[in-house]
């Protein structure tokens, strides 16, 4: 009666007159109420809260575009339970573990290997951005399913591969996930980029492990990647070298915000990023002009590209007229990421320690016992 009341409670007026009544009515004695759960601590994310009660876990997700809301809630029920929790709260139920669920991102197909879950990914969208040979394979064999266009996939594919959650990344304003919102399979809405500290994103490792059965491995995953980012950190100091990052696509160039997790990765690297203090946790778009203006003068430019072959000043004086005008171009200390040839958008976003290692690697040359670098490479 009392776990039906304290529900009521919150959708009537009468709550603190209910509440006054049931304490005096027990002689001083407390009235017995819900157990509280279990709340699970994160050390970097912000965007993401896990509690934990007897027979279910509740992860919610906080809307990064709207504060003070959610964006989704979770309930996470053992797959072998016999019957379902009662007084579950409302809430999308997911039953764990994993087994068929369906990737919408090369990142997350990346991160389940690194679980050594790749035999839950029942399919996959775009798959031309996926970049792993594993996968391609698979698909080649008919063991994984290709339902298109992540933006527009093929409903009926997914219907057919039984999946029991689908893995999509949200956008602000993105007006939802259309037909896939009637198909009565959960979706988990991977909001990590969103997170402003890289390990704020990797610690989302944390939150999958538990939705794939495999929450002590990913939580040792993430303790590994959060100690070496440390540790590499603790090595790079302070200079007053500029960085600028990527290169101008059309008629704009997108650079990272002061609060983007790769604009503080610079910061950590020892280097200055020019928009540090700008506010953005994502990119800023800018014109050509404004760019020049302000970093002009960059000791270093980094930039990712997508090509068959490594790309040369030549070609880079070619993609734009203004690129000479670049400190860094004159000077010959530019940086290439061939997106195409390394793993970078496999890897980074939950490994941000090896790319801070390339970044550390380039801003201090003296610092010989580094590893190599994996992404980018000196034109």
């Amino acid at each position: 009666m009392i776990l039906q009341l304290s529900s009521s409670i919150k959708k009537t007026g009468l709550g603190i007159s209910l509440i006054i009544l049931l304490f005096s009515c027990g002689g001083g004695k407390t009235a017995p109420s819900q157990a509280e759960g279990d709340t699970l601590a994160f050390k970097y994310a912000t965007q993401l809260s896990v509690v934990r009660y007897d027979g279910y876990t509740v992860a919610t997700l906080k809307n990064p575009w709207k504060e003070g809301m959610t964006l989704h809630q979770y309930v996470l029920v053992p797959a072998d339970a016999a019957e379902m929790p009662a007084d579950i709260p409302q809430g999308t139920i997911i039953r764990t573990p994993l087994s068929r669920s369906m990737i919408f991102s090369t990142v997350h197909c990346a991160m389940l290997m690194d679980f050594g879950k790749q035999d839950c990914i029942a399919g996959v969208a775009d798959l031309k951005y996926i970049k792993i040979p594993w996968i391609q394979q698979q698909v080649r064999q008919g063991r994984i399913s290709d339902v298109g266009d992540g933006l527009s996939p093929v409903v009926e594919k997914i219907i057919d591969q039984r999946p029991d959650a689908l893995f999509l990344s949200p956008f602000e304003n993105s007006g939802g996930y259309g037909k896939l919102e009637d198909i009565n399979i959960p979706i988990v809405e991977c909001a990590e980029y969103m997170e402003s500290t890289p390990l704020g994103r990797a610690e989302w490792l944390r939150f999958y492990g538990m939705l794939f059965g495999c929450e002590q491995k990913a939580d040792s995953l993430f303790d590994a990647i959060d100690k070496n980012y440390n540790t590499l950190k603790a090595l790079a100091k302070n200079n007053s070298q500029k960085v600028l990052l990527d290169k101008i696509t059309g008629s704009v160039w997108y650079v990272p915000g002061g609060k983007s997790t790769i604009g503080q990765m610079i910061q950590d690297a020892g280097g200055n990023n020019p928009w540090a203090g700008d506010e953005h946790s994502g990119s800023v778009s800018l014109p050509f002009e404004a760019v020049l203006e302000k970093a002009g003068e960059a000791d270093i430019w980094l930039f990712r590209y997508s090509s068959d072959h490594d790309i040369t000043y030549d070609e880079l004086r070619t993609e734009h007229h203004g690129y000479n005008q670049f400190k860094a171009f004159r000077n010959q200390q530019v940086y290439g990421c061939n997106v195409e040839l390394s793993p970078f958008y496999e890897e980074t976003p939950f490994h941000p320690d090896w790319l801070l290692n390339d970044f550390i690697r380039i801003l201090h040359p003296e610092l010989d016992s580094l590893a190599p670098l994996r992404y980018y490479k000196k034109l």
